[in-house]
């Protein structure tokens, strides 16, 4: 059985870390406002821009 490249096992990993932090549990967590825009908003966009810079980061990363 042919095993998959670090970078996709890494990519995975992050999907599976993301996961749990874009589900409804932690989404009701924040509240409050921060510059007029709902705590929930910040939380749900941030996390997302995070994990896509993060798999830009494991993608672009040579080695």
């Amino acid at each position: 059985m042919k095993r998959a490249s670090p970078t996709r096992q890494r990519l995975a990993a992050l999907g599976l870390l993301g996961a749990p932090l874009l589900t409804y549990p932690l989404l009701s967590l924040p509240g409050g406002e921060l510059l007029g825009v709902p705590a929930s908003y910040w939380y749900l966009f941030g996390v997302w821009a995070g994990l896509i810079g993060l798999a830009a980061w494991v993608a672009e990363r040579q080695g």
